[in-house]
């Protein structure tokens, strides 16, 4: 499915992704796969061909070790993933409910809840250019990362903010999801996660379709809304127009990742140059393979990179 454009001076130019926040290990039937949101959306990319980079941190530990050469081998770029003396990686055990719906116990306290690079580092970041920023609500539990992604959204130089509202349990007040809806340019959230918005910012639960053109009409700076639907599929909302895509059927192993799976696909393949309707085509089809096998990121079979490739044909 790789795609890439050539920049000014006729160089290969591939999409280039930073994410920002906890990369852990989920415990899943008593097995430890690599998690965390935005180290899951950072290996997806990286496999559909983009050049990506995770901001957080691990402990000095057999885990963070471990993640840290998983991270590698999976090509994503581990300069800014920071080692914290004092606190130990992250983990968090996960429950499989019905059709595979994830309940996490998030361990607090831990290494990504303080992600605070150093003023060498954040002269890097800030030096580097980007094609999209990604970012979720999880991170922002800690004082210490807000600060961190107050400063990262005045300084890095990025096309666009991307924000998945990722919400869980307790872990999210109101105050974050309003600062982080101000500064993302796409937003990608579930079914869930888009009533609890609807009645957080206009005191009703609107149609998805309403819903999207209040919030592009607050938020002018936000181009495109995705929506996830799980087995109904999903939605995008760009220039007016809401179209709707459904999911073929399958047998679900757990979700975990699929979320992540699907920011991925319609990332590369809009930042690639499709128009959103294709992207989230190919956002469904690759975020529905993932529920369908077991962990957060499963290899790719020959038979899903055949059908990227035909949907990403121009």
């Amino acid at each position: 499915m790789k795609k890439e454009w050539k920049d000014e001076k006729g160089a290969i130019k591939p999409i280039r992704a930073l994410t920002f926040g906890e990369a852990l290990f989920d415990t899943i039937k008593g097995t430890a796969h690599l998690g965390g949101a935005p180290l899951n959306l950072a290996a997806h990319l990286a496999k559909l061909g983009a050049r990506t980079a995770v901001l957080t941190a691990v402990g000095k530990d057999e885990l963070g070790k471990i993640l840290l050469s998983r991270a590698e081998e999976m090509g994503v770029d581990t300069s800014y993933i920071l080692i914290d003396e004092k606190r130990p990686t992250g983990t968090v055990t996960v429950e499989l409910k019905y059709e595979g719906i994830p309940v996490f116990s998030i361990n607090e306290g831990v290494a990504w809840d303080a992600i605070t690079p150093d003023e060498k580092q954040f002269e890097a970041l800030a030096g580097d250019e980007w094609d999209v920023f990604c970012f979720g609500t999880l991170a922002q539990r800690s004082e210490e990362n807000r600060k961190t992604l107050k400063r990262l959204f005045q300084e890095i130089k990025t096309k666009h903010f991307f924000y998945d509202v990722n919400l869980r349990a307790e872990y999210y007040t109101e105050e974050w999801i309003l600062s982080s809806l101000e500064h993302c340019t796409i937003l990608k959230m579930n079914e869930e996660e888009a009533e609890a918005i609807s009645g957080m910012l206009f005191d009703t639960i609107y149609k998805f379709r309403t819903l999207c053109r209040l919030l592009t009409d607050r938020y002018p700076e936000m181009s495109v809304i995705c929506i996830t639907k799980g087995p109904d599929g999903a939605a995008v909302y760009h220039d007016g127009v809401y179209e709707e895509v459904s999911a073929s059927p399958i047998e679900v192993a757990d979700t975990v990742g699929a979320g992540d799976a699907f920011s991925a696909g319609f990332l590369y393949a809009y930042l690639s140059g499709n128009g959103a309707s294709k992207a989230l085509s190919i956002a469904t089809t690759l975020g529905t393979y993932v529920a369908s096998k077991p962990g957060a990121v499963p290899e790719y079979s020959e038979e899903l990179i055949e059908e990227l490739k035909r949907y990403n044909k121009t």
